[in-house]
Order: structure tokens, then C-alpha cells, then sequence
């Protein structure tokens, strides 16, 4: 059965419309703290968020539900969603909260909360939460003494700073090297720009103005034209392209080449696996991962690792197998030697610390294999199975019959939009963009609309 709140990433939807209301936040925080209160003792949330305009009507509500519980809140102010998670465990709380819709457009936003260890919660956890939410909890209010306070806390992006300079190799320096960093006029528009020149990099920042409407908007990881533009105009040894919380990075080369997700893995893998880092030989990704990458592995005797899309997937096989790599296509690179979600300065620092070391440029290290042609395309619906359809079920069987073992199909739904992806890979980049269109077709003629994106 699906869920009525939280989805792959938390809580997402639209500011002030449906489930993302300043109700729902207080309901949230009101059943999470009192999923948090079969534990003994008065308990501590953090809260952070990123620059959207709502974050200050969500962060209210949030504080409101907690304190009412009887939790005390520390106010972190806009911060990346993992520093939200490393403050979690630093600060002893309880629990974490970050308010942020990642990627997506300022009018969206989103509530994504982590455990006391500074993981995400359970499907378990949110599933307590969710039917907590939806009860009268008016009997189950702190009165008196026992309501709960708030207060901000300062310092915390400095302590975020000195936590990210830590990753990066004590006998190594970015002395020399000219960054472009695009922050997405996001949560990390002060921590890393900052981060990146304590290390000896010359800086240029883009981004690093938010107004509380332009987070993401034509900038960070999901729009690379500015950063790439900056990159080739200033000569930059590299681009470093985050997302409006930070928890994910798109890399530039010095010729304006995007590096992607995969690309980091590998990159990172091949080094972690030459000074025997790499934990049991094997990285963890997403079924969106390219079928390239899976095949660099291979002959490199490293196992790849798949599982469903969403990066709390990726860290729940990690810590199920004891590895310490993984992530996705999209930018989301966890590195759970240091941290336990995903981050995008620390990928790009890991990056960093093998180009210097190695001294070579970006573009000779990051491109450790050639993806095969891989094609996206979205099909919006208004709700509804389409999936369910026999139609639908039949033509993607017929696909992945034409595909063989050259290649795969990936149906599924977003875990975050009223979206049905459809994904086709393989060696014949005509063949697959059939696929992908047919399937398309279908799927729109069962309960989705024929408003179509593309993706690359």
C-alpha cells in the first residue's frame, strides 16, 4: 500500500498545497516527537534547511509540533542536508530535520528527517510517524514544565567546514588550482566556497546569492550551463555543480565536460581499491547506474552492487554489507568512511584529492569508461496504476526481449512526482531510443497524460 506522506526522500510536494502545508509540518513534528518519546529522557531535534522562501513558515510549524511534544529544538539555520545529518550525531540530538526540496524549483518543498546515528529513518520508523500524524493528539500535548523550547545555535557552519577539510588528505593541497563552484543559490552558498579556498584553491563562485526564489534556477547540478560556461571563460582546472541542499554534485572538467555520478564512482573505486580502502571489493548504486559502469567493474574485479532508486536504498545495502562506497547517476555519492548521506562537497573533495595527487587534469581522470547510450523519458500522470495495465506490462516484457542481454529497461514510477520514468540502455543507441518511444506511447495512452520530458 503507498504511503500518504513521506515518499523515496522524505516528505516532498508543493509549498502551501497538499501535503506540504504548515499543518502537516506541525503534525509531523508533533507524532515524531512522540514516536521519539518511548525513549527515556526530555529530547534534543536539530533542524536545518536550505533557502526556499517556505523554509521559514515549514521551520515554524516544525518547531511548533516538536516543542508541543515536550522536544527542545536547536535551530540550525540554512545549512546542506549533511551537515544536518554529521550535526545530528555531533550534537547528541535525537533527531535530525532538514526542510528542503533538494533539486527541485523554490515553490516546492520538503521534509527529510535522520535518526540519532545521523541516517535516514527506517521505512518502519515513517510508516509509525505516518499513522501517528493522522490521530487526534490533542490528549498527548506537554503541559507546563514539560512543553518544550527552541533556540538557535551558532557556529555550525564553521563546524560543517572544518568537518569537510577533514576528508581531505592532511599531506595534500588545492594550492594551484583554479574551482568553479556553482552552490544553486542553496544551502551551501557560504560553506563551500569557504571550504574549498581554507584548502588553498582560488575560487570563483556562482550561486551565492539567494533571494529565497532562485535556489536552482538555472544553476547547480540539474542546470550546467552557467557552470560550464565560467569553467572554459576563467580557465578553471574544474567545476564543482551542487544541488539546492548539497547533498549531491555534477563535476566539470576543464574542457566543460559534465562528470556525473557514475563517473565518481568509478573514479573513487579504482583509487579506494589501489590502497585496498574499497570494503569487500564492491560499490553500491541504483538500477539507474550505467550499464558502462557495471562492465569498468568487472574488469577492474570489483562488484557492482544494484538497488531501487532513492540514496536511502543505496545506504541501507551499504550498511547491510559492510561497504563503504556508494550512490547514484545523479550526483548522490556516500562515503560512509566519513559521513551517512549522501554529499556533494566531500565527493567533489575525494575527487579532488586524487586529481592532486596524481597530478593530473580532471578530464584525463574522470572519464574511467564509456557509458553506452542510456535514454530517459518521463510521462506525467494524474494518478492511477498505468503500471498495472496489461498493455503496459506486455510492451515492456516485448522490450526487454528486443534488448537481450545488449542491454536494459527500467520502468518505474517517481518516488517524488506524479511521474512514470521509463529508462532504456544498451550498445544500439537507434534500437534503444525505439524502445524508450514505443514504451513511451503506452504508457501515455494508459492513465498518463501526453505531457512528455526528456532527459539525456
Amino acid at each position: 500500500m503507498g504511503r500518504k506522506y513521506f515518499g523515496t526522500d522524505g516528505i516532498r510536494g508543493r509549498a502551501n498545497d497538499g501535503i506540504m502545508t504548515p499543518e502537516v509540518a506541525m503534525k509531523v513534528g508533533m507524532a515524531t516527537g512522540l514516536v521519539m518519546s518511548e525513549h527515556d529522557g526530555r529530547h534534543r531535534i536539530v533542524i536545518g534547511k536550505d533557502t526556499r522562501l517556505s523554509g521559514y513558515m515549514l521551520e515554524t510549524a516544525l518547531v511548533a509540533g516538536f516543542t508541543a511534544v515536550g522536544a527542545d529544538v536547536m535551530l540550525l539555520g540554512p545549512i546542506p542536508t549533511p551537515a544536518v545529518a554529521m550535526l545530528t550525531r555531533s550534537l547528541r540530538a535525537d533527531i535530525g530535520v532538514m526542510i528542503s526540496a533538494s533539486h527541485n524549483g523554490f515553490s516546492d518543498n520538503g521534509i527529510k528527517i535522520f535518526g540519532a546515528d545521523g541516517f535516514k529513518l527506517s521505512d518502519g520508523v515513517e510508516a509509525e510517524i505516518e499513522a501517528l500524524m493522522d490521530q487526534d493528539l490533542g490528549r498527548r500535548l506537554a503541559t507546563g514544565s514539560a512543553i518544550g523550547k527552541a533556540t538557535r545555535i551558532d557556529g555550525v557552519r564553521d563546524r560543517y567546514i572544518e568537518f569537510a577539510k577533514r576528508t581531505f588528505p592532511r599531506h595534500l593541497s588545492l594550492d594551484g588550482l583554479r574551482i568553479v563552484v556553482d552552490c544553486a543559490n542553496g544551502a551551501a552558498y557560504r560553506v563551500a566556497p569557504e571550504a574549498l579556498w581554507e584548502l588553498g584553491a582560488e575560487v570563483v563562485s556562482l550561486g551565492v546569492s539567494p533571494d529565497g526564489t532562485n535556489i536552482n534556477r538555472e544553476c547547480g547540478s540539474t542546470s550546467l550551463d552557467a557552470v560550464r560556461r565560467k569553467v572554459l571563460e576563467v580557465r578553471a582546472d574544474v567545476g564543482i555543480a551542487l544541488d539546492g541542499d548539497a547533498d549531491r554534485v555534477i563535476i566539470v572538467d576543464e574542457k566543460g565536460k559534465p562528470v556525473d555520478g557514475d563517473q565518481l564512482l568509478a573514479v573513487i573505486a579504482d583509487s579506494w581499491s589501489r590502497q585496498d580502502r574499497l570494503r569487500q571489493s564492491a560499490v553500491v548504486a541504483t538500477v539507474m547506474s550505467n550499464l558502462g559502469l557495471e562492465r569498468h567493474f568487472a574488469g577492474q574485479g570489483i562488484t557492482l552492487e544494484r538497488t531501487r532508486v532513492g540514496d536511502r536504498y543505496v545506504v541501507e545495502r551499504m550498511r547491510q554489507g559492510g561497504y563503504n562506497l556508494g550512490g547514484e547517476q545523479s550526483g548522490h555519492i556516500i562515503l560512509t568512511d566519513y559521513t551517512t548521506t549522501g554529499d556533494g562537497l566531500l565527493a567533489a573533495l575525494e575527487l579532488l584529492a586524487v586529481v592532486v595527487d596524481a597530478g593530473r587534469r580532471v578530464s584525463e581522470v574522470c572519464h574511467s569508461f564509456v557509458p553506452v547510450p542510456q535514454i530517459l523519458k518521463n510521462v506525467r500522470h494524474d494518478g492511477g496504476a498505468p503500471l498495472e495495465h496489461e498493455a503496459v506490462k506486455q510492451a515492456i516484457e516485448a522490450a526487454r526481449e528486443r534488448l537481450g542481454a545488449s542491454g536494459r529497461v527500467l520502468v518505474r514510477p517517481s518516488g517524488t512526482e506524479p511521474l512514470i520514468r521509463i529508462m532504456a540502455e544498451g550498445d544500439d543507441a537507434t534500437l534503444i531510443a525505439d524502445i524508450v518511444d514505443e514504451l513511451a506511447a503506452v504508457v501515455g495512452t494508459h492513465g498518463a497524460r501526453a505531457a512528455m520530458m526528456t532527459e539525456a
